[in-house]
C-alpha cells in the first residue's frame, strides 16, 4: 500500500469530556470526520485507531475499519505506531478524530505533496487567518513560515508579534492533520519530549527542536477543532450553512 489514512481517536478528553461520542445532527463527532476523510481520493485505505471498546463499538456501528490500541498511550502518534505497525504503506496520514469538517481536498493535497516532494517526511496544511479572534484564540495554532513554505515555529500566541505597526503581516493557522512517511513516523515518535513541546503543549515542535522539516500546504478550505461546547455549536452551524441538516 502506498498511502493509510489513520485517525486515532482517545474517549478522554480534559476540556470537553467524550467530545469524540457528542452527537452534532444525529452523528457524532468520530463518524463526521471519518465520513470526510472517506471522501478523500488519495488515501488507499482508512482506520480509526481506538483506545477503548465504547469508541470501538461505535465506529463499527457506522461502517469503519478499527484498531484497538493501548489506552496507554500519551499521544496520537504513538497511537498510530501501534496500529500500522503490521501494515506496509510508505505513507501515513494522521487525521485527528476532533476535525468533523476536515476537507477531504486538504488530505488529498498534502499526500500530492508527499508523493511530488523529493526527499519530504511530513507535511501539514495550514491557512491564513481572516477571523481576528483566532489570532488571541489560543486553542488556533498559529504557525510561521519561511519562503519555501517550511515551518519555522507553531504557537498557541500570536506570531509573529508586530513590533512596527506599519507592518501587515499574512497570519496563518495550523489545521490538526499530518503526513508523514512511515519510516518518519516511528523517528518521531521516538525522539524525546522536547523543552519547547512542553512550553506550548504542541507535539509537532518536538519536530522542529529535533532538526527535522515539516513541509506546510497553504489551503482555503477551513477546519474547527471540537474542545469545547462553543466549538460544537459553531461545527452545527457550519453544518447547517453547508446544507447537512
Amino acid at each position: 500500500m502506498e498511502v493509510l489514512g489513520v485517525i486515532p481517536a482517545r474517549l478522554s478528553s480534559q476540556r470537553l469530556p467524550g467530545k469524540l461520542l457528542r452527537k452534532v445532527l444525529g452523528k457524532t463527532i468520530l463518524e463526521w470526520t471519518w465520513s470526510q476523510a472517506k471522501k478523500a481520493k488519495n488515501l488507499e485505505d482508512l482506520i480509526i485507531a481506538v483506545d477503548c471498546e465504547e469508541l470501538k463499538e461505535e465506529a463499527e456501528n457506522f461502517g469503519a475499519k478499527v484498531v484497538l490500541t493501548s489506552p496507554e498511550h500519551s499521544s496520537g502518534t504513538e497511537r498510530i505506531c501501534e496500529a500500522v505497525s503490521s501494515i506496509d504503506t510508505r505513507i501515513v496520514v494522521n487525521i485527528q478524530a476532533d476535525e468533523p469538517l476536515i476537507h477531504p481536498s486538504v488530505i488529498d493535497s498534502l499526500v500530492e505533496n508527499m508523493l511530488s516532494g523529493e526527499g519530504l517526511t511530513m507535511t501539514t496544511p495550514i491557512k491564513e487567518i481572516e477571523d481576528e479572534e483566532e489570532l488571541t484564540d489560543p486553542n488556533i495554532v498559529k504557525v510561521v513560515i519561511d519562503r519555501d513554505n517550511f515551518a519555522l515555529y507553531f504557537s498557541r500566541t500570536t506570531i509573529p508579534f508586530l513590533r512596527n505597526k506599519d507592518f501587515n503581516p499574512t497570519y496563518f493557522k495550523h489545521l490538526g492533520i499530518y503526513a508523514y512517511t512511515k519510516d518518519f513516523l516511528y523517528v518521531f515518535k521516538n525522539l524525546p519530549p522536547s523543552l519547547l513541546e512542553r512550553a506550548e503543549k504542541l507535539e509537532q515542535l518536538r519536530v522542529l527542536e529535533a532538526g527535522f522539516k515539516i513541509k506546510t500546504v497553504i489551503t482555503n478550505f477551513d477546519s474547527y477543532g471540537v474542545d469545547t461546547e462553543k466549538d460544537l455549536e459553531k461545527v452545527e452551524r457550519v453544518l447547517i450553512e453547508k446544507g447537512y441538516a
